[in-house]
């Protein structure tokens, strides 16, 4: 009997139905879904998990915060507990037959993590199970998972402690760090703070980048436009770009503001080769699906699943370099069959000599790409995401494209101007892949010496801009140029600290909260990217054979008595600026019936509500939903002068609400639905 474990139902479903050439037995162990089937005489049975289903954590004995202080948390031993109890009971059933196993999760950090968890599970229930094997493979298409059973591997024990050092460590730390903030600003229970090894140095880039914007002073330039005609206006710019001395910039303004001829003195046109963009890693793809309006995190899930059904192959990859083994061509041609079919001939017709690639090259997985179309119509995000890891594949695959660059000198009464003009020639790649798709710039047909007539001389004042914020796209690039968590935990990162209300997601800016915590933290090593980078070369060691898991937790168990000690020095300035951010931020307005503030409050029951800051003298208060995120908008109600807030509730539409439930506008509004 040989027994397959998966990382979840939906990827064993899929599994078992290649294996058995479609001829499997659905069957439940309780309420545990497993297929069964016959092969070469022999019984398979293959049964899904729901990720880990061994979780790592303190002893039950430590779970009161108030019990334990949190530094002495640092030296106890966690101890692993079964968390998915009817899986283990499902699986403990299973293996009284004594069968061969089967490791089929995916093959990375986690995967081969949870493989060996359920390898170590098993064995507590039959310990003369001795034959284990790993299937490796990084698409769930019938041609990857067979080639992979065909040639089954040892499990690589070296990744699951480097995945296993991971999890302990981020414990540790989280549950240190998150139990010291929390019961220093006694904000416990469901209000409690965060803090987690790789969360605080993001997001204290965060804040890092906002204090920057509130405190950048824009300085003031000119710029001086002409525009111009001939057949059709176009703009010329001088060719100082900008002017930093308004004496200087009026001056030459005065003196050329009449002028109504240029002549063009010189023109340059050059045709450039413009090559396809790499392969998607996971990186790099998550930055393409923030740039399209879906967050990393609705993204990264939306592609697991389309690689559960068989459609890309593992989005979670370092690769940008196609292997050689990969039948490329093959891959275009079952595109002709999706709704994608031109561009896929397309490609076919123009397909360049070798493919595009980056600059990072693994082997454990390939690149993110399509591995076959659906067999049912795609909707909503689930679309978008499917079409912009095939459009990019495509890309990759086509000719580059040519355009003109067309850099024309112009003299207006001795003072020299510029303009610029960008076409598409030949469009090839760009045809396929036009996110990001460059502006074509169109000017006119000029000739060294002509006079262009000038229709207008402007001259434009402007100031200087604050940094950008950062985009989820690229805040997951910085992460990764720091070394700040993997590319399978990045986007979660981000989800972790918009949930902890440290972050808000439009804009990516840090909360009153969030900037108060990364302060309380003052120069402590937690926050820096240093210390966390130092720990992920550790954990890449183990995983290398060149380090161990003990050592390596006893190293960052060091680490954390050194931060320790510095945060327990800064007890009351922590304690005083988080519980004066939290008040900040709990603020939703003013109160109609006196100058108080209108902020969030709960009650003894734990309920929340409403209520002013100027209590007892003011007794103004209004319910609130038990239930959502509370979101304030700065909008005032017309009827009642309380302030408007939004509802975020899982599975409704966010919607905006006036505070007082008594307002003439709810009336109104029900008036409304009523017609």
């Amino acid at each position: 009997m040989k027994l397959v474990i998966c990382e979840k139902n939906i990827a064993a479903r899929r599994i078992a139905y290649i294996l058995s050439g479609r001829n499997l037995r659905n069957k439940k162990i309780g309420s545990v879904p497993v297929y069964e089937f016959t092969k070469d005489g022999e019984t398979w049975v293959v049964i899904g998990l729901k990720g880990h289903i061994v979780d790592v954590d303190y002893p039950s004995s430590y779970s009161r915060w108030w019990a334990i202080t949190p530094r002495k948390l640092i030296e106890i031993q966690p101890e692993k507990k079964v968390s998915e109890k009817k899986i283990a009971t499902a699986l403990k059933k299973i293996v009284k037959e004594y069968p061969f196993l089967i490791v089929a999760t995916d093959f990375d950090r986690e995967g081969e993590l949870i493989g060996v968890e359920v390898v170590e599970l098993i064995r507590g229930y039959n310990s003369k199970l001795s034959d284990v094997k790993r299937a490796r493979f990084s698409a769930i298409t019938p041609n990857e998972i067979k080639k992979a059973f065909e040639k089954l591997v040892d499990i690589d024990y070296n990744l699951s402690q480097s995945g296993e050092a991971r999890r302990i460590i981020d414990l540790v730390w989280g549950a240190v760090l998150t139990r010291f903030i929390s019961l220093t600003t006694n904000k416990v229970g469901k209000d409690f703070l965060s803090i987690g090894r790789v969360q605080s140095p993001t997001l204290a880039l965060l804040v890092e980048r906002e204090k920057e914007i509130q405190s950048f002073k824009p300085t003031p330039f000119w710029r001086i436009i002409a525009r111009l005609k001939k057949e059709a206006i176009f703009e010329a710019f001088h060719t100082v770009d900008k002017f930093w001395d308004k004496e200087e910039v009026t001056r030459i303004y005065e003196k050329i503001k009449d002028s109504s001829i240029a002549k063009v003195k010189k023109i340059e046109k050059k045709t450039y080769r413009e090559t396809p963009p790499a392969p998607f890693n996971t990186t790099t793809f998550l930055q393409a699906a923030s740039s399209i309006g879906v967050s990393a995190q609705q993204a990264m899930n939306i592609a697991e699943e389309l690689y559960m059904n068989g459609l890309i192959s593992y989005p979670r990859t370092d690769n940008t370099v196609y292997p050689s083994s990969l039948n490329l061509h093959s891959i275009v041609k079952k595109l002709k069959s999706s709704p994608f079919s031109k561009e896929a001939e397309f490609t076919l017709t123009n397909m360049r000599k070798t493919p595009t690639r980056g600059k990072k090259y693994a082997t454990d997985h390939p690149p993110i790409h399509p591995v076959d179309a659906p067999s049912i119509e795609l909707t909503g995000n689930k679309k978008k995401i499917y079409e912009l890891i095939v459009r990019r594949f495509l890309a990759t695959l086509t000719k580059d494209a040519t355009s003109e660059h067309t850099k024309v000198l112009l003299d207006i009464s001795g003072e020299e101007f510029q303009t610029k003009g960008y076409r598409i020639i030949e469009p090839q790649w760009r045809s396929i892949y036009f996110y990001g798709k460059p502006k074509e710039i169109i000017i006119p047909d000029l000739s060294e010496g002509e006079d262009i007539k000038v229709t207008s001389i402007k001259l434009h004042e402007d100031q200087t801009k604050p940094p950008h914020r950062y985009t989820q796209g690229s805040l997951i690039a910085k992460m990764e140029e720091l070394s700040l968590g993997t590319k399978s935990t990045r986007h979660e990162i981000i989800h972790k600290l918009y949930q902890r209300r440290y972050i808000t997601l439009s804009p990516l800016a840090p909360t009153p909260i969030g900037i108060a915590v990364i302060e309380a933290m003052g120069d402590c090593d937690c926050i820096k990217p240093k210390m966390t980078a130092e720990l992920e070369k550790d954990m890449n060691l183990i995983a290398e054979g060149k380090k161990t898991l003990d050592e390596t937790v006893r190293e960052s168990r060091e680490m954390l008595i050194k931060v320790m000690e510095t945060l327990e020095k800064n007890k009351a300035d922590i304690r005083k600026n988080i519980r004066e951010a939290d008040r900040k931020q709990n603020i939703i307005g003013k109160c109609p019936n006196c100058s108080g503030d209108l902020i969030i409050r709960r009650s003894k029951n734990g309920k929340r509500f409403i209520g002013c800051t100027e209590y007892p003298k003011c007794t103004t208060t209004y319910p609130l939903p038990q239930k959502g995120t509370i979101i304030k908008t700065d909008k005032t109600c017309s009827y009642s002068k309380t302030p408007i807030i939004k509802i975020r509730m899982k599975g409704r539409k966010i919607w905006e609400t006036c505070l007082d439930p008594n307002c003439e506008i709810h009336r109104i509004n029900n008036n409304k639905k009523d017609k």
